[in-house]
């Protein structure tokens, strides 16, 4: 499985970047209007936006073939969660599309999500 890139400084992402984390929900509704909820097992999905807001036309060009090779939310690989440490193995972009803006040579942009898959 493939890995996502790492910046030239050896980071996932610079700052600010967010993290999240959803879980979905049973909710049983009775006759008198009362709600008993609870999580659901094994639903547990972690999603990453990712600035990069300050890289080199390498960096983002490397971003860019993952994303390519990828194929889009259709592959998936291994990312590590750049909050703890931690590496998913079976996570996929958020979109089919990737923004990209060059500047110049030193001065590259990109804002991505990448979540894990259930």
């Amino acid at each position: 499985m493939a890995d996502f890139p790492l910046l030239r400084t050896g980071a996932v992402t610079q700052y600010p970047s967010t993290a999240s984390v959803r879980q979905d929900t049973h909710v049983l509704r009775f006759v008198d209007g009362s709600e008993q909820r609870w999580p659901q097992a094994g639903t547990t999905q972690r999603s990453w936006t990712l600035n990069l807001a300050r890289v080199t036309e390498e960096e983002l060009a490397a971003v860019e073939e993952f994303f390519a090779a990828q194929q889009g939310r259709f592959g998936a690989f291994a990312f590590r969660d750049p909050f703890d440490g931690v590496v998913y193995e079976n996570c996929s972009f958020d979109a089919d599309s990737l923004r990209c803006h060059l500047f110049d040579e030193e001065s590259a942009q990109s804002s991505l999500i990448i979540r894990t898959n259930p």
